[in-house]
This record gives structure tokens, sequence and C-alpha cells, in this order.
């Protein structure tokens, strides 16, 4: 493990205006997208709506990488060039999911495990062989008014989070670590920002009794905010302030970058709780984003699965990551949503 190259690929990642684009999406989450639609989830399908993201013209500027799926990290555009290789050349870093989903875990009512951890090493050594810098692994904390998660069920995801880490430093790939409460549910900001607080904590005991160095990774976090059935939501400024809040108490300084995930947020108001934390800086770390749904929906909207509607699907995509690369200075305002228009 070289430290210092670890480091260097992480702050290149989130260097100035940049974050990620998270098109890992699993099979059966493709298709529920394409099913919206009407559109037919066939490998070819699917391939060529990541080809319409990864060529759209000007993204390099607002992309520092882009999380693959394993069957996209195999594919290629329709002129033979694999993917990683065509992002490559665009100075945009490829990366890879390498979990392989949540299980229930056993004796734990209401909470999950994720699993993958047999034969990563294997399987992160071919990734890299394949062009993957960096890799990506979730853990999903459900969250309710009371019991659930409880402390075990945090620790077994921590400590899975952290052997992950751990392999990847190993090979010389940079680990996100994503540790998502979901805000699913009724419950209120105060209750996730307390829930996020112990899970980040756990996560960083985890790391550090693993040997992760902390400068060799970036971090993808919820934001902290209420539950979407919550009756009682918080404005973009409880939003931006509670998750600081959380962060600054437990995510060390040498971290290079926070990449937030969206989480089910509309795509404005995960560009606007951005752009929140960011006027309010400087802060030790990068804050950026790793956006799915938040970067893609209003692609895949337009697009519609119709090859004549690709050029307009391009536009939809480059606006909102200069929109959020916008953000990641602080310099967005929702008033460019319509100006767009």
């Amino acid at each position: 493990m070289n430290i210092d190259e670890l480091n260097a690929l992480a702050r290149a990642i989130v260097s100035q205006q940049k974050g990620i684009l998270a098109a890992d999406e699993s099979g059966p989450t493709i298709k529920k997208r394409f099913d919206a639609i009407s559109l037919a989830s066939t490998e070819e399908n699917r391939r060529r709506y990541r080809e319409i993201l990864f060529t759209t013209d000007g993204v390099e500027q607002y992309l520092g990488g882009v999380i693959l799926y394993e069957e996209t990290l195999r594919q290629s555009s329709k002129d033979g060039v694999p993917f990683p290789e065509l992002l490559a050349r665009r100075s945009i870093i490829p990366g890879i999911k390498v979990d392989k989903g949540t299980k229930p875990l056993a004796l734990h009512p209401g909470e999950k495990i994720t699993e993958g951890l047999d034969g990563l090493r294997e399987r992160l050594t071919e990734y890299q062989q394949m062009g993957a810098k960096f890799a990506k692994w979730r853990a999903v904390i459900e969250i309710d008014e009371r019991d659930i998660p409880t402390r075990s069920g945090v620790r077994a995801n921590m400590h899975a989070l952290a052997r992950y880490a751990a392999l990847c430093q190993e090979l010389g790939i940079v680990p996100i670590v994503e540790p998502e409460v979901l805000m699913d549910g009724a419950h209120g900001i105060t209750r996730c920002e307390e829930v996020t607080s112990r899970v980040l904590g756990a996560l960083f005991d985890e790391l550090d009794a693993q040997h992760v160095a902390f400068e060799g990774m970036l971090l993808k976090p919820n934001m902290v905010i209420p539950g979407m059935k919550c009756p009682q939501q918080a404005n973009v400024q409880q939003v931006a302030d509670a998750t600081l809040r959380c962060l600054r108490r437990y995510v060390p300084a040498a971290v290079p970058g926070i990449v937030f995930l969206s989480g089910g947020q509309s795509a404005e108001d995960a560009t606007d709780h951005l752009n929140a934390m960011n006027r309010t800086g400087p802060h030790p770390w990068q804050l950026s984003f790793s956006y799915g749904r938040a970067l893609q929906a209003p692609v895949i909207a337009t697009w519609q699965g119709q090859e004549n509607q690709s050029g307009k699907a391009q536009q939809a995509f480059f606006l909102r990551c200069r929109l959020n690369g916008l953000a990641r200075e602080g310099k967005y305002e929702r008033s460019m949503e319509k100006d767009a228009e």
C-alpha cells in the first residue's frame, strides 16, 4: 500500500468542481427505472444508456469519477472502446461497485447486512486489471423511532465496510465507504442525526482497527435529513447545519473528501443541500457528490429510450453535472433550475 498514491487518487476524484456519477445500479434497480419509461431492460439498452452518459460533451469538467456496475465495466462503446478506457481518456477515473447486496441480518429482525467479502480480493484484482482505480461498498442502516438500528447491527455492517476498505488499500485501490442511513420512515431530523452519529463513530473505530489509512479513502454518507414520511420536514439550512455538525464530530480531517449520496432526494434538493454546506466552509475535507438518481432522473425522463432524444438527454445530464459543480463551490442558486429550462 502506497498511502501517497492513494491520497493523490482520492484527491483527484474530488478536485475542484468535481464529483462522482454513481452508474452502478444493479439489474433489478435499472429495470425499475426503465420500466418507468416502458423500456425493456436488455443488455444492449443498458449499454446504450450508459454510453449516452459517458460520452456527454463537457462532463469531464464536473466528474472526477464514475462508479460502474460489473456488467458495465465489461462493456464497450459502439466504437468498441471499453468503458473504463473511454472514461480514462477523458480524465474521468473509473471505479466499481463490489458488494453483493443486502440480506437479512441473522437474529436481528428488521436489519440487514451487506454481503460480498468472500472472494473479494480476487475480484478486486480482476477489476483493477480491467481499469478500475477505486471501489465502492454500501452498508444499509434501517431506522425507526426506538429499536432499530441495534448496536450489534451497526457494528456488523461497519466491520464489513472496514474489511472491504482494507482489502482495497492493500491492492492500491481507493475505497469509497458508504454507510447509508435510509431516509425511509417517519423519523425526524434529530433521530437521523443521532443514528448517523452512532454509525460514523462505529465506522471510524472499525476502520482504524483494520489499519485503514484515512488519507487514502473517500466517505459516502447520507445527509442528515428527516424520513420521507415525517410530517415535519427540514429546510435546506437545517439539513446543512445538522449534517455538518455530525461530520465535524465524527469524520477525521485526514479524509480527503466526503461524497454525499442523494438517498431519494429530488435532483434539486440534493444540489441545494450540497450548496448550502459548501457556502459555510471552509471544511477540513472536500464536500462533493456521488449521485445516482439525482443526476440521472432527468436524463431517463428526457431520453425515454428514443435514439432521437439522445442529444437532449445529454443536455439534461450536462446541466445536472454543471449545477452540482457550482454547488461544490457554494455558487448554485435554485433560480438556475428555471433559467435552464
